[in-house]
């Protein structure tokens, strides 16, 4: 072969590589609901099974330091869509966010040539059907009735509308499938809270499910006075939940049921990217949009500053990836404003002047890691009254955590290295008077950057 034939087909090969290098990924969001950073079997949970995203992290990269700046699902899926805190984009509960959608990554991604689709949960007022190519909104309920009156469980709905869109998205286009599970959310006007499917009824039969060493009436007094008390609805969903030890394992179990089954579509999903042969050109990102008390100081549900609420699971399979990454972890604060920009990166999208998250990609991606946070600001609006859900806001750092109750002007403070578990408000220490005052400064600057 003469020398320049030769070139010009190493030429060509270089060419082919590069322009597949810079080619966009299709990006699939794996959301699942009320799903705790721990409630994983890779995250070292000895009971609930979840062999398909372990199997996903050892083939990805997990986050385990991954915090949402509201812990409410309306809010942490404004912040999903628009990369900002609530104090931007405007939802405070379950209204439409006041972002622009051209500014959302749904939005920008369709405008820049993909198929974008939506798949289950939206909470975020009037589902914008017309802003999708494909896409179909529903939660609410654990079980559906579809219109031949026969009855689907909501997971499996989604497992089927998430196959559907993969098997008839056009061929020649990239693709965003944004799946949004209503599991592990409780079903709220239902008594039995968590409703799985009956397949599921043999897991955990015979497992006892440990309880928080925090789960106590005495736990419970701790807290401030108006969150102590019967009117305030975590404590009043601990009734619903965990009051006796017998309602406790019979709630936590079909939870972790619901889990289960939410692992198992998230594997049948990863299976059909790897049957058509484009996991190689794919992001998929498993996360939660909030955190959830399993009885930890006498509450159930979310909404508050503490661990149990905030931190949730994020693991990533990126195929830009190097294989000497895959398995491993990261402890830096990511957080779910960083969702939106990271996706608009494997897109080659710049982000919107007004995305305040940052594209967590070079965490994995960079040959020497980029400086990133080490503190965040966190918020949470009033629901109701201040009796049912008080507001709440936090400065939240690795070794230290600074509450603000503003319905009451009250004040915490947490040492985590020492206290982990969040037991001491050391907020009236002397000893701590200085950090206290640090503290509270720089609570001040991150909530005015937050707006």
């Amino acid at each position: 072969m003469k020398p320049i034939v030769c070139f010009l087909m190493l030429l060509s090969a270089f060419c082919r590589q590069s322009s597949a290098a810079e080619k966009p990924l299709n990006i699939v969001l794996l959301y699942a609901d009320d799903w705790r950073y721990d409630t994983l079997g890779c995250a070292g949970n000895p009971v609930v099974k979840t062999p398909h995203l372990d199997q996903f992290a050892r083939d990805g990269f997990r986050f385990t330091r991954n915090c949402v700046t509201t812990a409410i699902c309306g809010v942490s899926r404004a912040t999903l869509f628009t990369g900002q805190w609530m104090s931007r984009h405007g939802n405070p509960a379950f209204q439409a966010f006041k972002t622009p959608w051209a500014e959302t990554y749904p939005g920008l991604l369709r405008a820049n040539g993909y198929f974008v689709g939506h798949v289950g949960k939206w909470h975020n007022g009037t589902f914008p059907r017309a802003n999708f190519d494909f896409g179909r909104s529903y939660g609410g309920t654990h079980w559906m009735t579809q219109p031949d009156g026969s009855k689907i469980h909501v997971t499996k709905k989604n497992e089927k509308d998430a196959l559907e869109f993969l098997r008839d998205r056009p061929a020649d286009k990239p693709f965003c499938l944004t799946l949004a599970f209503f599991a592990t959310h409780a079903e709220d006007a239902n008594p039995k809270q968590y409703l799985p499917q009956p397949e599921s009824a043999s897991l955990y039969q015979d497992v006892t499910i440990p309880v928080p060493k925090t789960a106590t009436d005495a736990h419970f007094k701790k807290l401030p006075p108006f969150i102590a008390n019967e009117k305030n609805e975590g404590r009043n969903r601990w009734h619903w939940r965990f009051d006796t030890p017998e309602r406790y394992q019979q709630y936590m179990k079909d939870y972790y049921r619901l889990a289960t089954e939410v692992d198992a579509t998230c594997g049948r999903v990863l299976a059909e990217l790897a049957k058509q042969g484009v996991m190689d050109s794919t992001l998929v990102i498993f996360t939660t949009d909030n955190g959830y008390f399993h009885a930890e100081h006498g509450l159930a549900d979310k909404w508050y500053p503490h661990e149990e609420s905030i931190r949730v699971p994020l693991i990533v399979r990126d195929p830009r990836m190097a294989k000497a990454k895959r398995g491993q972890t990261n402890d830096d604060f990511t957080l779910n404003v960083d969702l939106a920009p990271t996706i608009l990166g494997a897109a080659g999208i710049a982000p919107p002047e007004r995305m305040q998250g940052r594209n967590f990609a070079p965490l994995y991606l960079a040959a020497e890691p980029p400086a990133w946070r080490t503190e965040f600001f966190y918020e949470h609006a009033i629901i109701h009254n201040r009796d049912f859900i008080p507001a709440s806001e936090a400065l939240v750092r690795k070794d230290w955590k600074y509450f603000y109750w503003p319905d009451f002007k009250h004040e915490q403070l947490f040492d985590l290295h020492a206290d982990p578990a969040e037991e001491h408000d050391l907020v009236a220490d002397p000893a701590q008077a200085e950090r206290l005052a640090e503290m509270r400064l720089r609570f001040a600057e991150l909530k005015t950057a937050a707006q």
